[in-house]
């Protein structure tokens, strides 16, 4: 029996849309860390760590965007702006737990 093919394609263009979103640099460690609460810029940059305040931004708003994460600004004075996972990025987590846990038993921690 041949495999369907339109299937296949639907089921390769949903993998590919996920990681052209997942795949990006920073974007795994961002819901990771968002996925323990809400959390101010400043606060969500140092617990990422390493990434840059317009790189941050950016992922944010393509993390907005696609609907992973939420954006809720506070009036001030002083404005406060908190992120979120929405559901959906709320779904992502265990996901992202066993792609760890993946990783773990299956890659050398050395880089390539």
């Amino acid at each position: 029996m041949e495999p369907d093919r339109t299937a296949l394609h639907q089921c390769d263009a949903a993998v590919s849309l996920a990681f052209s979103i997942l795949g990006k640099r920073w974007n795994g460690m961002i819901i990771d860390t968002l996925g323990n609460g809400p959390l101010a810029f400043s606060a969500l940059r140092r617990a990422v760590g390493g990434i840059s305040d317009a790189v941050l931004s950016d992922r944010l708003s393509e993390l907005a965007e696609a609907a992973i994460v939420a954006r809720e600004v506070a009036p001030g004075p002083p404005v406060s702006v908190t992120y979120s996972l929405t559901d959906a990025g709320a779904r992502l987590r265990p996901l992202l737990t066993q792609l760890g846990e993946w990783a773990t038993q299956n890659l050398d921690s050395a880089p390539h």
